[in-house]
This record gives structure tokens, C-alpha cells and sequence, in this order.
């Protein structure tokens, strides 16, 4: 899943947001240095990933896109996934979305010194271009593809995904639809699970 998913699924809880929103940048055991929040967070963002790359669903939505965008096709699939979550959020959440946003910008704002470099460097140009508002847009998640295609250096074609995203608009929305809500059930218990086991631990 991406960005806005995993905030998300973060349940509202600021150092488990944390944690899910920088985990990529944090390899292996070095999450254990962070505080007890932030691992949590951190290891929910793993489970959420391997749940997410095995689930028949999402493999569904990755086969459409296999024959033109290869390895690359899981993270366009993710990035879909997100437009899908902010098109819909209403039904997802009672906080509007320009305000759940704004208040996860204000909560890497002043945790900003906790934030690994790579996620340091990234967050004023998300902020700058409000990357999660955008998503809600089709127009927003062209740019997003964009950035990527740059990033793999023009290789991945990833840039011209919404055309499929266009195509087949109805059938990659079920599919996130039902597989989002088999996630947040899935995550919802991993984190009960995750406070159990750290209850025990420390």
C-alpha cells in the first residue's frame, strides 16, 4: 500500500503513524532504537506489505498491468489503491480529508527531527505539493507516476499506468474496495496483537 493507506491504517495513533509512514526507510533491526510507538508502527507497516504483495486480490489488480509495466506493476497498484482510498475517503473516515492530511503535515512537522534523513528530505516536497490530496485525482495520480518513471530513469513506463487506471476504472475500484476491507480488519488485529507481545515484552 502506499502513503495515505498506511496512515491510515495507523488507527489514529500519532507514534504508530510515525513509524508506518517512515518504516521503508528502516532496514531490518535498526527500528529498535526508535521508541516503543514508533516500532509498533514500523512493524505494522511490514505485516500490512507482506499481507498486501500475497493477497489474491491485489494480484488480480497486478496481472492487468503485468504485460506492459512487468515488476513494476505492485507499485503502480499501490499507488491506484491510494487514488481509490482518497476518492472515497468519506466512507472510510469522519474527518474530512483536507483536515486528516493537514493534521498528519503538523504531526511530521514537529516530529521532525525523529524522521530518518531520507523521510526529511521528501516531506517539503509532499507538503509543497500536497501529495496526498492529490491522490483523490486522476490528474494527481499522473504526477505521482510521473515522479516515478523519473526515478527508475524513464524505464519503468510507469507514467503512462493511467491509461489502464482509466480502462479498467470499475474493476480495479472493487478490487481495492474489497481487499481494503479485509486490510484494515488484518491491521486492526496486528496491532492488537503488537501491543499484547510489546505489554509482555517491556
Amino acid at each position: 500500500m502506499n502513503f495515505l493507506a498506511h496512515i491510515y491504517l495507523s488507527n489514529d495513533d500519532d507514534e504508530i503513524t510515525i513509524g508506518n509512514f517512515i518504516a521503508d526507510g528502516i532496514r531490518g533491526k535498526r527500528y529498535q532504537k526508535y521508541p516503543l510507538g514508533i516500532q509498533k508502527g514500523i512493524l505494522l507497516h511490514r505485516q500490512i506489505d507482506t499481507f498486501t504483495d500475497a493477497h489474491p486480490t491485489v494480484r488480480l489488480s497486478t496481472k492487468r498491468l503485468h504485460k506492459n509495466y512487468s515488476h513494476y506493476s505492485g507499485v503502480i497498484v499501490d499507488i491506484l489503491y491510494d487514488h481509490f482510498l482518497a476518492k472515497n475517503w468519506n466512507h472510510y473516515s469522519k474527518i474530512p480529508l483536507e483536515d486528516y492530511i493537514e493534521n498528519f503535515y503538523n504531526l511530521m512537522t514537529t516530529n521532525f527531527e525523529i524522521l530518518p534523513a531520507r523521510t526529511q528530505k521528501m516531506m517539503p516536497h509532499m507538503i509543497a505539493g500536497n501529495w496526498l490530496k492529490s491522490y483523490a485525482e486522476i490528474e494527481g495520480i499522473q504526477k505521482v507516476l510521473d515522479g516515478m518513471n523519473r526515478r527508475t530513469s524513464y524505464k519503468s513506463g510507469m507514467h503512462t499506468a493511467t491509461a489502464e487506471l482509466r480502462k479498467f476504472y470499475t474493476e480495479f475500484e472493487t478490487e481495492f474496495t474489497s481487499f481494503f476491507k479485509e486490510l484494515t480488519t488484518f491491521s486492526e488485529q496486528i496491532l492488537q496483537d503488537l501491543h499484547v507481545q510489546f505489554n509482555h515484552e517491556h
